[in-house]
C-alpha cells in the first residue's frame, strides 16, 4: 500500500466528520433562504407537503455531495503536497 494512501486514511476520516458538520450547517442556511423556516421537514412530518419534503431531500443531498467532494479533493491535494504522490 502506498505511503500516501496510508497517510490519507486518518485524514480522510477526520475530513468526513468535518464535511458532515459543514454540510449540515450549509443545508440549514440554504433551507432558511428557500423556505424561510428554521427546520427542514422530516419525511414523516404530516404537516408538510410532498413538495417541501422532496425539495428538502434534494437540496440536502446536493449540498452534502458538493461539500464532501470539495473536502475530499482538498484533503487529497494536501496529502500530495506532503507525500509527493496522489492518494488513490
Amino acid at each position: 500500500m502506498k505511503a500516501s494512501k496510508i497517510a490519507y486514511k486518518p485524514v480522510g476520516l477526520a475530513l468526513g466528520v468535518l464535511s458532515g458538520v459543514i454540510a449540515g450547517a450549509a443545508f440549514k442556511q440554504a433551507w432558511k433562504l428557500i423556505e424561510g423556516e428554521g427546520d427542514a421537514p422530516d419525511a414523516t412530518d404530516e404537516d408538510r407537503s410532498w413538495k417541501q419534503i422532496v425539495l428538502a431531500a434534494a437540496i440536502q443531498g446536493a449540498v452534502f455531495a458538493v461539500v464532501k467532494a470539495s473536502v475530499d479533493r482538498s484533503g487529497a491535494v494536501v496529502i500530495r503536497r506532503v507525500t509527493g504522490t496522489w492518494p488513490s
